[in-house]
């Protein structure tokens, strides 16, 4: 099968006889059309890139329509004072906040130290009930954003991960590349995990093979994902592998919304937010779309 069958669109597999599961994923318009939002220099686009990718594949980790995950760096004396990307039933969006002055300081390829200060990840999975709302915060340390995601499922989820992305400029357009495993032991997916082997022999050798993976290997369109995911584990029994649901950009700012989230402020927080011309100006960090809202309309 083609690769471009799986361009921005998320590959479920398993390996049923290592107990595990995991997604690979290819990011190419979808991408471009997020981070084309804002003029971003190079090495903050190829941050959100990462960041992207990392959150869809979360994402599709999740069973139902409804569910959303979230990705949010909160920092302290860093280059970047705010990245957040979230994903749901699909959709794709992500931004981030960042002061040129500092960033015009930095090494071209500044550590993740350099750019968050002292911070924090928070990741988000808003469920149906009776999951609800469950959120980790793990610092943000390592070599990537990646690595710290990783860190977040073994800290919080207790949950043996492995996970590779990898961005490259192809032809001026970004280009992203992800793969994600984890090691569900004796077949527990849904239950609870009181004491998990973070050594199992099971999770090591598919920890290995699937660390062998190359940055190249995942952002090449001339080799497809199930080729990748044949060669990483073709020692297993059995791939399962599945085609998941496509992603694209999905921002849900509209008039009707924003006029909802408005109308939830006091009115004196609303009379103060009326510009000289008598509207409320809105500008969505996500897409760039700006929206007029008259002050007479909100006053009611």
């Amino acid at each position: 099968m083609a690769d471009e069958t799986f361009l921005d669109q998320t590959l479920t597999f398993s390996i049923p006889d290592k107990h595990c599961r995991g997604r690979a994923l290819r990011l190419g318009p979808v991408l471009d059309d997020i981070l084309s939002a804002h003029a971003y220099p190079s090495n903050i686009r190829d941050l959100l890139a990462e960041a992207v990718c990392l959150t869809a594949m979360m994402g599709s980790l999740l069973k139902d329509d409804d569910s959303q995950v979230t990705l949010q760096a909160q920092t302290e004396s860093g280059v970047i004072s705010l990245l957040a990307c979230d994903y749901k039933d699909g959709d794709l969006r992500g931004y981030v906040q960042f002061d040129r002055e500092q960033l015009a300081l930095q090494p071209l390829t500044p550590s993740l130290m350099a750019l968050f200060g002292k911070g924090y990840l928070a990741i988000t999975f808003d469920q149906p009930e009776p999951r609800g709302r469950n959120q980790g915060i793990v610092p943000l340390e390592g070599a990537s954003l990646t690595e710290a995601v990783q860190n977040y499922f073994l800290q919080s989820e207790q949950l043996p991960t492995l996970i590779r992305v990898s961005v490259e400029e192809q032809d001026g357009k970004v280009a992203a590349g992800g793969l994600l495993v984890q090691h569900l032991p004796e077949g527990e997916e849904g239950k609870e995990r009181l004491h998990v082997r973070m050594d199992h022999p099971e999770w090591e050798h598919v920890e290995i093979m699937g660390g062998s993976v190359s940055p190249q290997e995942l952002v090449n369109k001339e080799l497809s994902l199930e080729n990748i995911l044949w060669r990483l584990f073709s020692e297993s029994d059995e791939v399962r592998v599945l085609s998941g649901k496509p992603c694209v950009k999905g921002c849900r700012c509209n008039e009707d919304h924003i006029r909802d989230v408005i109308a939830r402020f006091p009115a004196e927080d609303k009379r103060d937010m009326i510009d000289d011309s008598g509207n409320i100006a809105i500008d969505c960090a996500f897409c760039s779309k700006k929206f007029m809202i008259s002050g007479a309309s909100m006053n009611n």
